[in-house]
């Protein structure tokens, strides 16, 4: 299993089977994107009520966050990831055959709760099986594999919608679900590191990362910047393509996809650059801070700027800032590497969930609060008012704008963060 000197057994062993419930993941996550039109009109949701379809698998997935951390540190990561992934299969079927909007919610939330465990069980087995400077890597290969999983939810999508129902769509990806459980049950192998303290004694020390000032300083600026990016990614660039740039449902999913490219060069690139940075011995906090000021000036430049429908020169320019949005917005979540070091391994787990409840909260808030103020306006035919839309992504760009200031008076905290404390 070996080439030269790379020993190649955990990354086939290990973490190829964690990449995949990941990505399956982000096709759950991105897949209303291209389907939101017909889901609206199908259960006769509002822009409010599409809103709160979508952003609901992002509160249940954060409601769950705190729990799954102690599992993980538990449990280990197989086994629980592999659990919630068969829920995360159930949702899917409930979704399948879901004939109101009360209950495609509860399926979404369902879905939402089932797929919660797969980037921080990924996260806590990298941190278990790979040295700490070949962690922003590993997990920057995992976010991509996620931006692959959006990529799926566009162009190869919207081709199989027209031989297939959105329906049969979910029955497939339930199937696939339940086959990346058992891989990750009956393939990859245990690893010794889980955490045989009490219930208690965890829930202490989550309580001292909660308190920590320098994890304060990235969750919050993640959640505020998630707010933006992933909001918007996963729901509302589709409208705004439709309502300002004026595509149609082909060329709507073919702008997801370029857009979607912006995740897995910024993931890969800031990955890379983040462990160089840590051979280094540097922080990875200028990277992030670079990359949310780029993503910031993006989105004032989408919502604030020229009119974007107008000729095919600003369509493309318009997705290629949307695609430096993407791009740029994907370096916070360097925070997670920086600050693994900053806690013991047996608390992984617990570092990390703690973060992504921050996290998902604000994508939750930003997309359902798009939703709300797009409704704001007359509906028209077509789809939504685009004089609403300044105001709603002006509303998410002030939130990121204010996280990425939050990070900026933590500077030193953060430069000490990088440095490892004694487990």
């Amino acid at each position: 299993m070996a080439r030269g000197n790379v020993d190649l057994t955990p990354f086939i062993r290990v973490a190829l089977p964690f990449i995949a419930g990941y990505f399956l993941s982000y096709v759950y996550r991105m897949m209303n994107a291209v389907i939101g039109p017909t889901l609206a009109a199908e259960f006769g949701l509002s822009s409010g009520g599409l809103g709160l379809l979508s952003a609901v698998y992002f509160l249940s997935f954060a409601l769950f966050q705190l729990p799954l951390g102690l599992l993980l540190d538990r449990f280990g990561p197989r086994r629980v990831n592999a659990t919630l992934l068969l829920v995360a299969a159930a949702g899917a079927l409930w979704f399948a055959f879901a004939h109101s909007a009360v209950s495609a919610i509860g399926a979404r939330a369902l879905i939402g709760l089932g797929v919660s465990g797969c980037l921080m069980a990924s996260f806590t087995a990298f941190v278990l099986w790979y040295p700490a400077d070949r962690l922003a890597t590993m997990n920057g290969i995992t976010f991509s594999a996620g931006a692959l999983g959006a990529i799926t939810a566009t162009v190869p999508l919207e081709l199989l919608l027209r031989v297939a129902t959105w329906r049969e769509a979910f029955l497939t990806l339930a199937a696939a679900t339940v086959l990346a459980s058992l891989i990750l049950w009956f393939w990859v192998p245990e690893r010794a590191g889980r955490g045989g303290a009490s219930f208690g004694a965890q829930l202490r020390e989550l309580g001292t990362i909660f308190r920590d000032p320098a994890f304060r300083h990235v969750a919050l600026c993640l959640g505020a910047s998630q707010s933006a990016s992933v909001a918007l990614q996963t729901l509302w660039v589709a409208t705004w393509l439709r309502d300002v740039a004026g595509y149609d449902r082909q060329g709507v999913a073919l702008g997801l996809l370029v857009v979607n490219l912006g995740m897995i060069v910024g993931y890969l690139g800031f990955g890379r650059a983040a462990d160089r940075f840590a051979r280094a011995g540097r922080s990875a906090f200028p990277l992030i801070v670079g990359g949310v000021a780029v993503a910031s000036l993006c989105l004032a430049l989408i919502a604030f700027g020229p009119a974007f429908k107008t000729t095919a020169g600003m369509g493309i320019a318009a997705l290629a800032l949307w695609f430096v949005f993407v791009a740029g917005g994907s370096s916070v979540v360097l925070g997670y590497a920086l600050l693994s070091r900053r806690y013991p391994k047996e608390m992984a787990g617990r570092a990390n969930t703690a973060i992504n409840v921050i996290g998902f909260v604000g994508m939750f808030a930003g997309q359902w609060g798009i939703g709300l103020v797009l409704g704001r306006w007359p509906q028209s035919p077509a789809g939504y008012a685009p004089e609403a839309y300044p105001w709603a992504l002006g509303m998410v760009w002030a939130v990121q704008l204010a996280g990425l200031v939050w990070l900026l008076t933590g500077r030193d905290l953060l430069e000490e963060a990088a440095a490892p404390r004694p487990s």
